[in-house]
Order: C-alpha cells, then structure tokens, then sequence
C-alpha cells in the first residue's frame, strides 16, 4: 500500500529519508520471516477472494466488510483499518482513482471498471501487503493493456531483488518497462520497506531520482514494491476526503503490489496467491 499527507502510502520527500537514515533498515530474523509468511498469506488469500467474489453491482464496503471477516478469521488484524485514521481494511481505487480509495456502501462498481484492491494483515506483531487491480467483466483495450503493463512492471522490478543489488536496480527495471510502453510512472507515491510496521525503510521508488537513497538490498530485508501506472499524465491530486487519489486528467490507473523477501540468491514472493 502506499503515503503523502494521508500515510498510507510512502512519500518521496527529501526530509522522510533523512529520518529514515537515522532510524536505519530492518533485517529480519528468520523467526520473523515465518511469521511474515503467514501474515502475507493471508493478505494473498484475501486478495484472491476478492478477485473471484467481485461482480458488477456490488460495493466497495461489500469487499471490505469480507476482508475484515477473513483477516480476523485467519488470525490476524486488519493492517489499514485505524491506520492514521483510514476507515477501511482495504482500498478501494476504481478507473482514474489512484490509491487510498474509501470503502464506502454509496460506491458500486460496475461492469468496465478497473479496480484496484490494497490490503494488508498483521499476524504477531508483522504485516503483509498487497494490491492487485481487477477487471470488472470486459474491458476497454487500453485498460487491458495498462493492466497487463502494470503487473509485467511489478516483476520486472522483483526481477532484479537480490542480495548485492541496488534500490535503483529496481526503480530502472520498472521505470524503463512503463516508458517503453507508452505509460507514466506515477512519482507521488512510492514502496517502502515492511515488517513490524506496516512501513518502513526504505522508501522503494519507481523511478530514478536523485532523491533515492543508495541502498544495497542484503538478505532479510522485506519490501513492498508497487508500480502505479496512469494511462496518461502522472499527476495526481488528493481529493477533499483526505484520503482518495485521483488523475488529474482524469485518465485510467492500474497497481500492483508484493511483499519480497530479499535473500542470498534472488526473492522470494510473500504475497504470491498462485499459493493460496
């Protein structure tokens, strides 16, 4: 999930590195990584439901009232809900909504949409976190391809995760997939690290920036990294709720998100629900 002003996803700001810095990057134990396993499993069940349950009709609050009911029934607390006062378990992002989209019973989605689902559990003290973006029944060709474009940056950047290799390894490897294919990088949100807080250092960038701290991923560190494409411009704008993401020109949005694993030799995917 993502932060700007609302906190829920993680800002590109000059002085939240600095504090970052200071407070210095999580390796975790292997303990902590099994644990992880399972909040993050829980999150991939979740967000697989979602996937199948969704239909024309529906509301965003009926998608998070299942993620609560799951998330609890499994074990754990909802990562989001009460987080710097976000009212739901999930967000709910449809078409040129962005990120951080409030649950709410007045919003129903319909066939053509592209929704976008973020969620994430805490099990024994450590959080998952995932987004996918749903088609809603048959959708237009360029939100299609956004989708697919969307989802192929996503690994493109888990790609290059690996003990030795740099933060901006996987900035460029989506970076460079997004451009090529004619989309905009939205550059107001980024990744970030996550495990005992839903998040941590580092901030994980989409884009090469001057502004990128130069971290070298070692084994144990856990990331969320999660491209946002727009169909359009890049620019957003934050909506008077506080919380909901929009294009400012209104054009089509798609995100995808793991949580990885940093290990000796590659990855490991915490969130993969082809597991579930």
């Amino acid at each position: 999930m993502n932060i700007l002003s609302n906190l829920l996803s993680q800002p590109t700001q000059k002085n939240r590195q600095k504090k970052q810095e200071r407070r210095g990057i999580e390796i975790k134990s292997p303990r902590e990584i099994e644990i992880m396993r399972q909040s993050s499993l829980i999150v991939a069940t979740v967000l697989k439901e979602i996937s199948e349950l969704v239909q024309p009709g529906m509301t965003t609050a009926d998608l998070d009232a299942h993620a609560e009911k799951r998330i609890r029934e499994m074990g754990a607390i909802p990562s989001f809900k009460g987080y710097h006062g976000f009212p739901g378990s999930i967000c709910s992002s449809i078409n040129h909504e962005v990120v951080h989209g409030i649950p709410k019973r007045k919003k129903v989605i319909r066939a053509g949409d592209v929704l976008k689902v973020d969620t994430g559990a805490c099990y024994q003290g450590f959080h998952g976190d995932s987004c996918i973006t749903i088609a809603v029944g048959e959708v237009t060709p360029v939100a299609a391809r956004l989708m697919r474009v969307a989802e192929e940056a996503l690994y493109k950047g888990i790609e290059q995760v690996k003990a030795g290799n740099y933060l901006i390894d996987i900035a460029g490897a989506i970076e460079d997939h997004v451009k090529a294919n004619g989309f905009s990088v939205v550059e107001d949100y980024t990744g970030h690290g996550v495990g005992r807080n839903l998040h941590e250092e580092p901030s994980v960038f989409n884009f090469r920036t001057n502004e990128m701290p130069n971290v070298k991923l070692r084994k144990g560190m856990t990331l969320a990294i999660e491209p946002i494409l727009n169909a359009g411009a890049k620019h957003t704008r934050l909506l008077p709720d506080r919380w909901t993401v929009e294009t400012v020109d209104k054009s089509l949005s798609a995100q995808y998100e793991h949580t990885v694993l940093v290990t000796d030799t590659g990855y490991e995917i915490l969130t993969d629900r082809s597991k579930v």
